[in-house]
């Protein structure tokens, strides 16, 4: 595992696994959301040549995400992909709570975004994405795993799955 790639919908917990793996095997994160989000929530002008340039390397993790701009360059480059396929009241459960805590905190996320309740009412937010594409991302993710067939697969269905999947990864 030199390439990893972990999919899963909005609030399945991607970018932590991706940070957990960093530690635990010394691999570079890319956080994709922070490569693509600028000042404004806007799209940054470089972001397609920073994945490009990242995932020519021989070593990292990052979350699968963007494909409308990436299309499959991160499944060509990936030597594993770990799928966090998560019942639904998990990852809605997780998502609320993340949603609600950085509205109340106003933290910082990405080059000085911040969420607000406010963005709750918008179609693309984490939450009602969560909610809307569960069933589509799951089909969506079964079909790029048959136009990968060399890709190692490690699906994870529970909290519980990921805890003794980490547990047992080392580097």
């Amino acid at each position: 595992m030199e390439r990893i790639l972990i999919s899963g919908i909005s609030g399945a917990g991607k970018t932590t696994l991706s940070r957990r793996l960093q530690d635990r095997l010394g691999l570079p994160h890319h956080e994709l959301d922070a490569l693509h989000h600028g000042p404004g929530w806007t799209r940054r002008a470089r972001f397609e040549a920073d994945v490009e340039s990242f995932s020519a390397g021989p070593r990292w993790v990052t979350e699968d995400q963007y494909h409308s701009v990436l299309e499959d360059l991160l499944w060509r480059r990936a030597d594993t992909l770990v799928w966090l396929d998560l019942p639904r009241r998990t990852v809605m459960g997780r998502v609320v709570r993340r949603s609600v805590s950085r509205a109340l905190t106003r933290r910082e996320l990405w080059n000085g975004n911040r969420e607000s309740f406010a963005q709750w009412l918008e179609a693309d937010h984490p939450v009602r994405w969560a909610w809307s594409q569960y069933a589509r991302k799951r089909e969506k993710t079964l079909e790029r795993i048959g136009r990968h067939p060399g890709l190692v697969v490690v699906r994870l269905d529970s909290p519980g799955a990921v805890r003794r999947w980490v547990s047992g990864v080392s580097g």
